[in-house]
């Protein structure tokens, strides 16, 4: 695998048991990388790692919950221990809770803040002197087209996308002083199991009209695709931010 552009390097994904995570996972493993795969899932992710080895890859299956400090700064930690290097740091890990701020269960808002905010903010700050001493480190935020876009009943996901892309931008201005690049990947509607956390009826109809409206959708292929391509571009390059959105959508 020494020709192939990742060869050498090491990538850690959070959110790696399906999904964007999981094909993220596959596409920088077929590109050479040593992968390291978080996520609470375990068995989910022993079967990943078992793919991924099965077809010549390296696979690290790590049980991380981003929302708690502790468990992210170990993912870290565990993926340089037992893969000697970090690389590329993939923070995917999400949640999407959907619905009316007023009479909403706060409960919900703080597992989004927890995971799409904090659980990010833990795993970069873990990851940045290992990114910083590999020489050519890259974190990629998966932020979401409601980062840039607000919409009614999305306000708490929103205030969770808008943070995300935020921090990108101040962090891609911190880490360049030690030549770590930074990408934003925001997309649009995935066909992922993301929309199907929602429990509220209303919320669940509003995603299905949408669906048949954009007609074809993203699949998680599409991402990963953005991500790859993001990571492999020569260290010259700092692709900065991917707004990727299905063909049929308009928001």
């Amino acid at each position: 695998m020494a020709d192939l552009p990742l060869s050498g390097r090491v990538a850690a994904i959070t959110g790696a048991s399906s999904g964007i995570g999981e094909a993220t996972a596959v596409a920088l493993a077929q590109a050479g990388a040593a992968v390291s795969l978080g996520a609470r899932r375990v068995d989910r992710l022993e079967a990943l790692a078992a793919r991924i080895e099965e077809e010549g890859g390296q696979a690290l299956a790590v049980e991380c919950d981003v929302a708690d400090e502790a468990s992210a700064h170990a993912f870290i930690a565990t993926t340089v221990e037992k893969l000697g290097r970090l690389d590329i740091l993939v923070n995917n890990a999400g949640v999407m809770l959907l619905g009316p701020i007023e009479g909403a269960d706060t409960d919900q808002w703080r597992r989004m803040v927890d995971v799409n905010v904090l659980g990010l903010l833990y795993c970069t700050q873990a990851a940045l002197p290992h990114l910083r001493d590999s020489g050519h480190g890259h974190v990629v935020n998966v932020s979401s087209v409601a980062g840039r876009t607000a919409s009614a009943f999305v306000g708490v996901y929103n205030a969770t996308k808008w943070a995300v892309t935020g921090f990108s931008e101040a962090l891609r201005q911190e880490a360049a002083m030690s030549k770590i690049r930074v990408t934003c990947i925001e997309p649009g509607m995935v066909e992922t199991e993301l929309p199907t956390h929602n429990t509220n009826p209303a919320v669940i109809e509003t995603i299905a009209k949408m669906k048949e409206k954009y007609g074809e959708v993203l699949e998680s292929e599409d991402i990963a695709a953005a991500i790859l391509h993001a990571v492999t571009a020569p260290p010259r390059v700092n692709v900065n931010e991917v707004l990727i959105r299905p063909t049929g959508q308009t928001r």
